[in-house]
């Protein structure tokens, strides 16, 4: 309450946690809340591991998956401010297979069969195309399944058995869903946003990112894979509530190969949390300057204007935007 905070209407947030855990919906979670600069609300609700009766602690360790990008895409500005990336420079650049990548049109023949053309695209696909998702590529398994969408499926793309340059050679090879800049599609540009890092610092994305972001921020929990010491602190998955099937989510016990900057990231609370205020602090933290504040300004704008079509499921229509 001194921190201008409900303590009655953080409450409800418990109680709904907890409810979810009861009930099955969720096992477990951790919440932390800062409010100008003060931890104000910390809890840990239900299960680390269900199954083997661990409770969930505030510093265990999750499975973050899309959390990633942010951090990556945290990463690209810091090259750009940097002078070693601009956000227009074509993505080919740094990924020469891209420079022919072709789309996809569909169309139906006379018999009404739905037919796939390859095209040249319009424009180069940029550095600021994949932070913000208009690329014109796709994950293949959001949305309506167009024969773009069922290449990517049939492809086996989404895999953790990749390199992250062998997965982008392979990438370049299907066709975009849209041309670049034309359409909001969440999909896998952060991968390659990753790969460009890669190429742009001359350090794998997992070096870049300990050495620049987790290591500067006290991130200790942060990384791609957890070392032996701290299995112990992994949060683990039940049953789905609706479907009774337990998710296969990623093996965060062997050391990664594939550094995918769009969903490859292990965290806690506490971490994840750090680099939150250091954006809302505008690049900073505890003496620490990661990225200029109008730098941050810029990347938290909206970057879709309206010729730019929205997709999918995330951007429903009018009034929503996304940044970078």
């Amino acid at each position: 309450d001194s921190a201008g905070m409900s303590s009655e209407r953080l409450a409800r947030l418990d109680t709904a946690l907890q409810q979810a855990t009861d009930s099955g919906e969720l096992p477990g979670a951790v919440v932390m809340i800062v409010r100008k600069g003060k931890l104000v609300h910390a809890r840990a609700i239900g299960w680390q591991d269900r199954d083997a009766k661990v409770a969930m602690r505030r510093d265990s360790i999750f499975r973050i998956y899309s959390m990633t990008k942010p951090i990556v895409s945290v990463a690209a500005m810091m090259l750009v401010e940097e002078g070693r990336l601009g956000l227009h420079e074509p993505v080919a650049k740094f990924i020469p297979e891209f420079k022919d990548v072709k789309v996809g049109v569909e169309s139906t023949d006379a018999s009404g069969k739905p037919v796939l053309t390859l095209v040249n695209a319009s424009r180069a696909m940029t550095v600021q195309d994949l932070l913000r998702h208009t690329s014109g590529l796709t994950y293949g398994v959001l949305g309506p399944q167009t024969l773009v969408k069922k290449a990517y499926v049939e492809a086996g793309i989404f895999s953790q058995k990749w390199v992250l340059d062998e997965f982008c050679r392979e990438l370049a090879k299907l066709p975009l869903v849209n041309e670049p800049g034309t359409a909001w599609e969440y999909g896998h540009s952060t991968d390659v946003l990753g790969r460009v890092i890669e190429v742009a610092s001359g350090q794998t994305l997992e070096a870049f990112l300990s050495e620049r972001i987790f290591r500067p921020l006290n991130m200790a929990d942060t990384g791609f894979h957890v070392p032996r010491d701290k299995h112990g602190r992994i949060a683990q998955p039940i049953p789905d509530k609706y479907t009774g099937k337990t998710p296969e989510l990623l093996d965060l016990r062997e050391p990664a190969t594939f550094f995918s900057g769009g969903h490859g990231l292990a965290s806690t609370a506490e971490d994840y949390l750090r680099f939150t205020r250091m954006l809302l602090n505008g690049g900073e933290l505890d003496g620490v300057r990661l990225l200029g504040p109008r730098t941050v300004r810029n990347m938290s704008a909206n970057h879709l204007n309206e010729r730019i079509s929205r997709g999918n499921m995330y951007l429903p229509g009018a009034g929503y935007g996304f940044g970078l």
